[in-house]
């Protein structure tokens, strides 16, 4: 299980792995507040990625957490807090 924060970096990076990326769209720019779907992110991609982020991480993230994490700031926020919680455990 990684124990260093979740960062928008590793989002990029997962994103990438797990469902690539939209033509003209551009991950390395100021995505942080942009919509996923703007971003040419659908459901399904999400889910893919949270499975991804599951695996690497070693937590959970519900279908409704992915769904309702619209951009890439609240998933970020999302996944370092699942992290916080697993460490205080």
């Amino acid at each position: 299980m990684a124990t260093h924060l979740f960062t928008l970096d590793d989002l990029r990076r997962i994103l990438l792995e797990a469902a690539g990326a939209e033509e003209g769209v551009d991950l390395d720019g100021d995505i942080l507040d942009s919509a996923f779907q703007d971003l040419g992110y659908e459901s399904l991609a999400l889910l893919e990625t949270g499975g991804h982020i599951e695996r690497e991480y070693g937590i959970s993230l519900d279908d409704d957490t992915l769904t309702d994490a619209v951009t890439p700031r609240a998933l970020v926020d999302v996944v370092n807090a699942r992290l916080a919680e697993v460490r205080a455990a």
